[in-house]
């Protein structure tokens, strides 16, 4: 795989899977009942940790990314495994 190729397919799976992890331990000004601050939305997360979430997003799409990796490079599913598809000769 060329590492141009890796590259995109990895933040292609890390910008997924962030938007996944986003929410997670979230809890906004009316979950806590806490007073909002002027200028914040009640709907803003009081601690977001994003460091936190940036480093659990790169360990999930790194695990995600060596699954794909290896059905790629190893060729464990191709086009013709997929039923719908029309047969495809190298």
């Amino acid at each position: 795989m060329n590492p141009i190729t890796a590259a995109a397919i990895f933040f292609i799976i890390w910008w997924l899977v962030l938007f996944t992890v986003l929410p997670w331990g979230s809890r906004s000004h009316h979950e806590a009942n806490v007073e909002i601050d002027g200028g914040n939305a009640p709907s803003a997360p009081i601690k977001p940790r994003m460091g936190l979430k940036f480093a659990i997003t790169t360990v999930i799409a790194a695990v995600i990314f060596a699954c794909v990796y290896a059905i790629m490079t190893y060729e464990l599913i191709t086009l013709d495994d997929i039923p719908f598809l029309p047969t495809f000769e190298r």
